[in-house]
């Protein structure tokens, strides 16, 4: 046989390839094992899907243009309504997406390159939302000297110089990685998931537009979400039932109409600082007289706006809070003026790209803290942030006294018109400091009486003196009974003709209001003093006077009312009565947020004591089970936040311990629960929504809408609403709707049209959840608005 040498060989080759081939299974069977391993570590919660899709079960069925999936009632799996930093500002994601992982594994490149750069801290969402991270944040950066001082307190242009190049290098750095082309896994794993969606790239052409994503929770709650009333126990709806409802409120013709609204870009005089309701030059040239400041007054359009206003050129997110309160950037409020202006008193300056505030004001030009201590040095009964917690600031500026009341733990209503005074109010607000624009003027603040525990003027240029006292009467009407009336002026300390004139109209003036000179305290370091006054806390003075002058008020002059109310130049009697509100002073700060008033059992309000903790409890539950980690909100960018109906303060009082402050607004047309809200040491204001609100263009992080929608809708043009609450809102900020299924899927519709984000949506039968983000996103097309053009 002629096997000759190779016989041997081949017979070795036999037993070693059975070797070869033992050893390849065996490895192969260890790769595979390690692959199942490694794609195990990638949760649900990291896409932002159900574990049900993520294990390759059927896909949940998007409807229509619906980034969101409805709640299942099976409530202990997870949810598709909490959107994907993958599928954010896609609002035009086809029916039936499988977004099921493929064996390529393009899902798990995203999810590790999304966790890369979070790790890395270089993602332009760090730029957007201001994160804290100090390796890279430009908003840290930009506020800290190498001594580790605040800059805008050092004021020292060669560190704001240093802080603006390593702020430019920062940037440089993010506009590099933006022109890092993907890759083509990333396209495909973009592809899968619903990524290629032309709406969403149409959004804005900013560079910084798209990073506005929120990381999904780390755990997604199992519980269903806390409606405002525990829902009854119902039958159970199918899938098939939920979507066919979906269905049916997308495609209402309510709803079609809304989402394919036409916006348009407002032209106006005011541009990007168009505020309706105060630049309605039509209707001030036909005012018969301004000597009251009527021009500064409101005179809204017979016909509310639908255009959205500009952005000021150059806008960016704003710079955090507390950094904030020395330090905005210039382009988000160009103006110099008053930099110009008040130089030489430390209220503003500008620095190349920042805006700086050194602290400083008419009154304290060596800063505001000095001056908060002097005041109370002077009155130690005065005890900020315990029996003084809200007051009103007038004639406010920048509001830097306001700013550092909250190291003392006092809110402040600081309050200025639009005025010579340009931008005050909106510094105030970029600062992170609340206030409003409004002027004493022919009619009555929006507060109700007997509410601000001080009221303070630092030379607020307002004549109190004049037409016997008409507007420090008003001052008289929401100062609380027992409360001080600080006055910092010239008059209280220059000896000249005209100051000593105005002391002694001053002087006879408070005397017949019954007002105590407690005391009057000087400055030595400013160079300037203080009168300090308080408010009787009964009528036995009002009974003494030898003339009714300043006369009472008649007993059906409702002291309360305060919207769109005329001015009375009368004195309301102080009540005595302990069940009624005003007759003592509230507890001390904090006890006062979370007690019961002690009035509130015999109110005209219609509200008991145990509505008011059913109410406290019921936002606390809420807050902490779904709005501080369900709905796609960053909490630690949020600064300036608004509950549009605020009832009785319980969403604001649930946020306490959070290091933003809450605007609570109560409608007209609700019941008047604002005196609670103050008294428990929280700020608000009457307002009716089918108007535009007095503040300034992006002036708030999140507004939060509780059943207030279903009723404007029914009275209001709610294009106009919808384009007012955009006029409202900044750019990155969080809009968070609870109402019926049927509005939340109007506002849906809204927002889709204005290129909004989808942050999270639940539906139930009788009530749902909407939390959205604005975008950066203009139109091209351009609505001039002739009433608020000036000739």
């Amino acid at each position: 046989m002629a096997f000759g040498r190779y016989a041997r060989v081949d017979r070795h080759n036999s037993s070693n390839n059975c070797l070869t081939i033992s050893i390849v299974v065996f490895v192969t069977a260890c790769l595979i094992g390690v692959w199942i391993t490694m794609s195990s570590s990638i949760g649900p919660a990291s896409l932002g899907i159900t574990l049900d899709l993520f294990m390759g079960g059927m896909p949940k069925k998007v409807n229509g243009n619906n980034t969101y999936a409805p709640a299942p009632e099976d409530t202990s799996k997870g949810s598709l309504s909490q959107a994907s930093p993958l599928d954010e500002g896609n609002p035009d994601i086809s029916e039936n997406v499988d977004v099921t992982p493929k064996k390529s594994h393009p899902a798990q490149k995203v999810v590790e390159d999304l966790v890369s750069e979070n790790e890395e801290g270089n993602t332009r969402a760090k730029e957007i939302n201001g994160g804290e991270d100090n390796k890279v944040s430009g908003d840290y950066q930009v506020n800290r000297g190498s001594d580790g001082m605040s800059l805008g307190t050092k004021n020292d242009p060669e560190k704001i110089e240093r802080a603006g190049e390593l702020e430019t290098k920062v940037e440089e750095t993010r506009d590099n990685q933006d022109k890092i082309p993907p890759t083509k896994e990333d396209i495909v794993a973009a592809d899968s998931l619903g990524q290629s969606d032309k709406a969403g790239q149409e959004q804005s052409e900013d560079p910084k537009e798209g990073y506005l994503e929120d990381k999904p929770s780390e755990t997604e709650s199992s519980e269903r979400l806390p409606f405002e009333n525990p829902p009854p126990i119902e039958p159970l709806m199918t899938q098939v039932a939920k979507s066919e409802k979906e269905k049916a409120l997308a495609n209402s013709p309510l709803s079609m109409h809304l989402r394919n609204y036409r916006w348009k870009v407002c032209n106006t005089t005011s541009g990007p600082d168009y505020i309706p309701c105060l630049d309605n030059i039509k209707a001030i040239k036909r005012l018969h007289g301004i000597s009251h400041y009527e021009h500064m007054e409101r005179h809204c359009p017979d016909e509310p706006p639908i255009c959205l206003v500009p952005l000021p050129k150059g806008y960016r997110t704003p710079i955090r809070w507390p950094k904030s309160k020395d330090m905005i950037w210039f382009a988000n409020v160009p103006s110099t003026r008053l930099a110009e202006y008040k130089k030489d008193q430390n209220w503003v300056r500008v620095h190349g790209r920042y805006t700086t505030f050194p602290g400083g004001g008419t009154q304290f030009k060596n800063g505001a803290l000095h001056y908060i201590d002097f005041i109370q040095k002077t009155l130690p009964d005065i005890a900020w942030g315990k029996r003084t917690r809200v007051i009103l600031d007038v004639g406010c500026g920048v509001a830097s006294f306001g700013g550092y009341l909250f190291e003392r733990g006092v809110l402040t209503m600081s309050l200025a018109p639009k005025d010579v005074h340009e931008a005050q109010v909106q510094f105030a607000l970029e600062r992170g400091i609340p206030a409003i624009l409004a002027v004493m003027g022919s009619r009555r603040l929006p507060f109700p009486s007997n509410v601000f525990d001080i009221v303070h003027c630092a030379r607020c240029r307002v004549p109190w003196h004049a037409e016997g006292g008409r507007l420090l009467l008003e001052l008289n009407r929401v100062l609380r009974p027992g409360g001080y009336f600080v006055w910092s002026a010239t008059p209280v300390y220059r000896r000249g003709a005209e100051d000593s004139g105005i002391w002694k109209d001053m002087s006879m003036l408070t005397k017949s209001m019954c007002w105590e000179l407690v005391k009057v305290g000087k400055d030595e370091l400013n160079k300037v003093s203080a009168a300090i006054f308080r408010k009787p806390t009964s009528n036995d003075c009002y009974e003494r006077r030898p003339k009714n002058d300043p006369p009472l008020c008649e007993e059906s002059d409702d002291p309360n009312s305060a919207w769109y109310t005329l001015l009375t130049p009368c004195i309301h009697k102080v009540p005595l009565d302990p069940s009624v509100r005003g007759s003592q002073w509230p507890a001390s700060w904090p006890s006062r947020l979370e007690n019961s008033p002690y009035w509130l059992k015999g109110s005209e309000t219609g509200v008991s004591p145990n509505d008011f903790y059913d109410d406290y409890n019921h936002w606390k539950h809420v807050r902490g089970s779904s709005y501080m980690n369900g709905i796609g909100v960053d909490w630690s960018v949020v600064r300036n936040v608004m509950d549009m109906k605020a009832s009785h303060g319980g969403f604001a009082a649930a946020l306490k311990d959070l290091p933003l402050w809450v605007m609570n607004v109560v409608p007209v047309n609700s019941s008047d629960t604002l005196p609670i809200i103050y008294e428990r040491g929280l700020l608000g204001l009457y307002h009716d929504w089918c108007e535009s609100f007095n503040t300034y263009p992006r002036s708030y992080d999140l507004l939060h809408a509780n059943h207030l929608f279903s009723d404007l809708k029914q009275r209001c043009n709610f294009v106009a609403v919808m384009a007012e609450v955009d006029r409202v809102l900044r750019p990155g900020g969080k809009l968070i709707v609870r109402d019926d299924p049927v509005t939340i899927s109007e506002v849906e519709s809204v927002v889709k049209s204005l290129h909004w984000r989808i942050k999270f949506m639940q539906l139930r039968d009788n009530e749902a959840l909407l939390c959205v983000e604005k975008t950066f996103w203009r139109p091209t097309e351009v609505e001039t608005i002739v009433a608020a053009i000036v000739p």
